[in-house]
């Protein structure tokens, strides 16, 4: 049986070092892609549109693979767990540059007959009941279609969507429907939040669950 030297050996074992941390590395890498392309992905909340539920400097995290995730560079889409509803908040690119992405509420999905009258929005005829997580912040009625819109049917495979804070919010009112191609995901949970007003962390806000 052949020996080797104590050269010989640190020098196979200082190959077998670097080779074995270059492949944990590059397997890290891969499966964070993988995790980040089809399961779950970062964002953060750079504007108030979404006050009260969402602050400024919220951080989430988006569950992906809910609405189904497209593969890269195709029109394919693996799993659907189910289609996004009403009361959904849903991350997407923005139809008008998709190179942004903007966060809302899921308030009229394919089908729904959109209506708003001096703010108040109806859904299909019916007030839309949304006093639970809905603010406004200008007491103003203005003519157009920030405080009255439609009616309007949502088209096949698109979705009406609106921010929270409803005086403050560029939405669905003034751009026009989010095709079912451009959602992203389903708004999960807060996994940080930083106050840059106080230079602190919201501490309460991390682990809420996004509702």
């Amino acid at each position: 049986m052949a020996l080797m030297t104590r050269k010989q050996s640190e020098s196979k074992t200082g190959k077998s070092f670097w080779r074995e941390n270059f492949e944990a590395i590059i397997i890290a890498v891969i499966l964070a892609l993988l995790i980040r392309t089809f399961v779950v992905q970062a964002f953060k909340i750079p504007s108030g549109s979404m006050l009260e539920t969402l602050q400024i400097g919220d951080h989430i995290l988006v569950n992906k693979f809910i609405y189904g995730t497209r593969v890269p560079f195709t029109n394919l889409k693996l799993l659907p767990v189910r289609k996004p509803e009403r009361g959904d908040i849903i991350v997407f690119k923005y139809p008008v540059d998709e190179k942004r992405d903007f966060i809302k509420r899921v308030i009229g999905i394919p089908g729904d007959v959109m209506e708003i009258r001096d703010k108040i929005v109806y859904v299909n005829g019916r007030e839309l009941a949304d006093d639970e997580y809905v603010i406004y912040r200008d007491d103003n009625i203005i003519p157009g279609q920030r405080d009255n819109f439609g009616p309007e049917t949502v088209p096949e495979d698109s979705y009406f969507m609106m921010g929270d804070n409803r005086d403050g919010s560029f939405d669905s009112r003034f751009w026009g429907y989010v095709k079912e191609e451009e959602i992203l995901g389903k708004a999960l949970i807060i996994y940080w939040s930083w106050d840059r007003d106080n230079k602190r962390p919201r501490l309460g806000r991390i682990g809420k669950i996004i509702r």
